[in-house]
């Protein structure tokens, strides 16, 4: 008998190292790269040539865009930084009147529509408006006697987006001040901190991770937001690429402004992960009592419910308010069946997309669970850079390729068989419903991939040791455990598509309209009483979803019940 070979020997150890690809890791390679091809072809547009069009932007408006699209990152970003910490700090921290009702109702404004408040507010504050005429009417003033600030301008967008974003930083913020341990406040304490001190100095660096990042959410809401800044007539990057698409006739111009807004959202982001260098925010401690109570009393109690009453009263209060007085006068006129079928297509279209969504973050984190690579973890990382893509440059990452190959597909098929297919990409919902997974699929993702890595890897050798395949455990062992945040992340992709403005009113097929696009299309006519029914709706649908959040973060420090 011949003895085996030290090489015979050896080889099947060399063979054990090379492992078959997993699906679900090449189902997330696929997926990801269909999801990242509106990113890539917004970039490629810079190689293309520049057009006369550019000439004329360079002469009039490019430099209205730049200032106010910066003067929008600036403002919104501090008034969300401001408004958001010091709010979710007092109502952690603090004991005082209404902190409980205040713990929920802070997050109100997020259910309401940027555009829906810069209508209200414009109605409501204009010259013919009724606080201008009350004044005039009860101190007798003419136009020239009086100076009001002029809501339709780059400062009244600012506030109006400041209002409706700043829950994006009090979300976050107030869950990872509930995280912090009690031990490194007490330990600011006993080295004579006050609790200010110990504030600045302690809890707002160790939060700064998740502030950071709401800050960044706010900022990237702002600069792909198209309806206040359009109706408020403020010249941003937004409405420029809308305007140089189709006032212009220049898609390919359309897209180079569109990768210069897209490029300048990675370099914020890169700017402030940058500005961390290598440090690292971790609490060692295991040991999670209840937060410490700081008593207000005397001015601090009535200066802390104001700070924690106005954005509420501005933000949800007062334009829902007047939003409801329009939508009961003008009942008889909007209440009807054309008002039933926009509720019917947004709810559906949400609905649909909300699914769609969740169901490939699913894919993709489950697909980075199984093959934890490098390359699945940046393909799926780079996929879900479409939350940064504004809606309008998301709508040309879209349509270009699309009707690329509808004109392709349809050419080839009249050539062949005679037959035309028409637009059955770009001129159907499914570019829609793909715009809006590509724009929100990092909400979803984010939910879905944070829960999948709470269930310990060892149920998954559990589950395939009694014989049940990647799939057949999923379904019976992760997903009912994860129930939660897979409705959670649903949700949030519904109210957010339920909002959505530029990329609907750029990409919905001829003769279909949903809440939001009939919502601006009045508010541009100045028929502003008829606007608030759709608008209305829209912001009840985003109560519930709202509400569960605050549920949900109530919840969130250790050993709470």
């Amino acid at each position: 008998m011949t003895t085996p070979t030290f090489d015979a020997l050896q080889a099947p150890a060399r063979r054990s190292f090379v492992a078959r690809p997993s699906r679900w890791g090449v189902a997330a390679l696929v997926v990801a790269g269909l999801i990242s091809i509106p990113v890539l072809v917004v970039f490629s547009s810079i190689f293309a040539p520049v057009s006369d069009v550019w000439s004329h932007l360079a002469d009039t408006v490019l430099r209205d865009y730049v200032a106010n699209t910066i003067w929008i990152v600036l403002g919104v970003g501090i008034s969300t930084l401001v408004t958001g910490v010091v709010t979710a700090w007092l109502v952690t921290t603090c004991r005082f009147p209404g902190r409980k009702v205040f713990e929920w109702a802070l997050l109100l404004p997020l259910a309401v529509p940027s555009y829906a408040i810069a209508f209200t507010y414009a109605g409501m504050f204009e010259f013919a408006g009724p606080v201008q005429t009350a004044l005039r009417e009860v101190f007798g003033w003419g136009r020239q006697d009086y100076w009001f600030p002029e809501v339709r301008s780059l400062g009244g967008a600012i506030f109006v987006m400041g209002l409706v974003l700043y829950p994006y930083v009090y979300l976050l913020a107030r869950a990872a001040f509930l995280e912090q341990s009690v031990c490194v406040l007490e330990a600011s304490r006993t080295l004579g901190r006050n609790p200010w001190r110990s504030f600045f100095e302690v809890a707002l660096p160790l939060a700064r991770p998740a502030i950071a990042t709401g800050v960044a959410l706010a900022v990237m809401e702002a600069l792909s937001e198209f309806g206040a800044v359009q109706y408020f007539a403020v010249d941003t990057f937004t409405t420029g690429i809308y305007r140089t698409w189709f006032g212009l006739g220049d898609a390919v111009a359309a897209s180079q402004l569109a990768a210069i807004l897209l490029a300048v959202v990675l370099i914020f982001l890169a700017l402030e992960r940058y500005s961390r260098g290598k440090a690292r925010y971790f609490h060692t401690s295991t040991r999670y009592r209840p937060l410490p109570g700081y008593a207000l009393k005397g001015v601090r109690l009535w200066l802390a419910v104001l700070v924690c009453f106005a954005p509420v009263f501005f933000g949800f209060i007062l334009p829902g308010g007047q939003l409801l007085v329009w939508a009961v006068g003008t009942a008889a006129e909007t209440f009807n069946f054309a008002l039933l079928g926009l509720v019917w297509n947004s709810v559906s279209l949400a609905a649909i997309a909300a699914v769609v969504a969740v169901a490939v973050a699913i894919v993709l984190a489950y697909g980075i669970r199984i093959s934890p690579n490098r390359g699945t973890r940046a393909a799926t990382r780079f996929a879900s850079m479409g939350y940064a893509m504004p809606g309008s440059v998301l709508a040309i990452g879209i349509l270009i390729p699309f009707a690329w190959t509808d004109n392709a597909v349809d050419s080839f098929m009249r050539d062949s068989f005679g037959i035309s297919t028409g637009l059955v990409l770009s001129g159907t919902l499914f570019a829609l419903v793909f715009a809006y997974v590509v724009r929100f699929l990092a909400i979803s993702f984010n939910t879905v991939e944070s829960s999948l890595a709470k269930v310990t890897p060892n149920m998954d050798g559990a589950a395939r040791s009694l014989g049940l395949r990647p799939l057949a455990a999923f379904v019976r062992v992760h997903m009912p455990i994860m129930g939660g945040s897979l409705l959670t992340a649903a949700l949030l992709v519904f109210v957010d598509v339920m909002k959505e403005l530029p990329a609907t009113l750029i990409m919905r097929p001829f003769d279909f309209n949903t809440l939001a696009v009939r919502a601006f299309e009045l508010a541009s006519d100045e028929r502003l009483a008829e606007s608030a029914g759709p608008a209305l709706a829209i912001v009840v649908a985003g109560l519930v979803p709202v509400l569960l959040l605050s549920r949900a973060i109530s919840r969130a420090r250790p050993g709470a019940q």
